[in-house]
């Protein structure tokens, strides 16, 4: 039986090398395994990476739906008249009679001054016209005298006087007429003075120059005055005319187009006056632009008649502005990294691209553009300085729901 002795050697050999065949392959199969989950896993790292890397933006569709806008600008109260009262007479204050927040009527006392220097100054002026008075008597009857000595001289016939004598009879005439005209403008020079002095008289008494609110008093009984409106004297009193009342408004060049001009309406509301709001017009404008401000002045008249505005109280002005077949978007669109200003808008393949644009108005927290942009861009909102031209980005957080759309002006 020697061939079944060789088959039966033979049998351990191919055992061994099915089990050999056998392990290889389970050793390729783990391998294959083990670099599919690895590769799988490297994978999703390096997606995570990029996208962790990617920035998060904001942003706003350009939209449709064009509408009128506003503009609201910070404003001040002014009062229509505004003085401030000096004495026109030196003395003391005699009496008082109004006091800070009282409304008065034009004419209306405020206060007394006594004046001894005046008043003595008055009467020596009416004692020296008396005497100028006395004079033109005096002068007048020695002309009359020279007149008729003259005429008696003139009509003698000749012979009976000289010439000379005749002369100078004549001569005198004309003397007493010139020293009676000089005596009369004597009188007329200290009548003139007395006029002064009587007109300034009235100064003792002073009055309001038209009716309104004394906002300042700066005399008290027995206070020297001094006559005068410079910078070494005190003045008696500060007042203002309140009704109707002035609304001042530096309105940025940008609306220049649209508020340089009179009858402009407008919206003012005064929170501090009980949610006061009063409609008015633009009565007059600066025509012209600060160059350090870019801004330029708009004063609107508003009637006041129950004062319940005050001088100098802050208040927000709102006009209506007409559309401009511009584009509205928010202001933190606006990126300015150039000579001019640009916008960030996001593409299809969600890629950054800038734009140049151009600004039609600026109205705060939105600015119209006039090119660079249409319906249905999407624009990225505050642009970190970090992102670069076609650099991509995720989208975050839009302001709700869906993305923000903004109105299309004028199209």
């Amino acid at each position: 039986m020697p061939s079944e002795d060789v088959s039966r050697s033979k049998d351990p050999g191919r055992t061994l090398q099915r089990a050999a065949i056998a392990v290889a392959i389970a050793l390729s199969v783990a391998f294959l395994l083990v670099y599919a989950t690895r590769s799988r896993a490297n994978h999703t790292l390096a997606e995570e990476a990029r996208q962790t890397a990617e920035p998060i933006v904001d942003i706003v569709a350009v939209g449709g739906d064009a509408r009128d806008g506003s503009l609201t600008l910070p404003g001040e109260t002014g009062a229509w008249y505004e003085s401030t009262i000096y004495a026109r007479v030196s003395g003391y204050v005699a009496k008082w009679y109004v006091n800070i927040g009282d409304h008065v009527d034009a004419g209306q006392l405020l206060a007394s001054i006594d004046t001894p220097e005046l008043d003595a100054g008055l009467a020596a002026a009416k004692a020296q016209l008396q005497v100028a008075e006395a004079q033109v008597r005096v002068k007048a009857a020695a002309a009359d005298l020279a007149r008729t000595t003259y005429a008696r001289w003139r009509d003698s016939p000749r012979g009976v006087v000289s010439e000379q004598e005749r002369e100078d009879k004549k001569a005198g005439d004309a003397s007493a007429e010139a020293q009676l005209e000089a005596a009369r403008a004597q009188v007329s020079l200290d009548r003139a003075d007395v006029d002064r002095l009587s007109a300034l008289q009235q100064f003792k008494r002073v009055t309001a120059p038209y009716a309104g609110t004394v906002t300042q008093r700066h005399i008290d009984i027995g206070d020297l005055v001094t006559a005068g409106s410079s910078s070494n004297n005190t003045s008696l009193y500060r007042m203002v005319q309140d009704d109707p009342m002035r609304v001042f408004v530096d309105v940025p060049q940008s609306a220049a187009p649209d508020l340089m001009r009179v009858g402009v309406a407008a919206r003012i509301s005064a929170f501090g006056a009980g949610a006061l709001v009063i409609t008015g017009t633009i009565a007059r404008t600066s025509d012209a632009i600060d160059p350090q401000a870019r801004t330029f002045r708009a004063e609107l008249d508003i009637p006041n008649p129950g004062r319940q505005l005050v001088p100098g109280q802050y208040v927000q002005v709102a006009f209506a502005l007409p559309a401009h077949g511009s584009s509205q978007v928010p202001a933190s669109a606006l990126v300015f990294r150039s000579s001019e200003p640009e916008v960030a808008a996001l593409g299809v393949n969600g890629s950054v691209h800038f734009r140049p644009v151009t600004i039609v108005r600026d109205d705060g927290d939105t600015v119209e553009l006039g090119s660079g942009v249409s319906k249905g861009d999407r624009l990225i909102l505050n642009v970190s300085s970090a992102i670069g031209e076609g650099e991509k980005v995720r989208v975050g957080h839009t302001g709700g729901a869906g993305e923000p759309t903004v109105a299309m002006r004028g199209r």
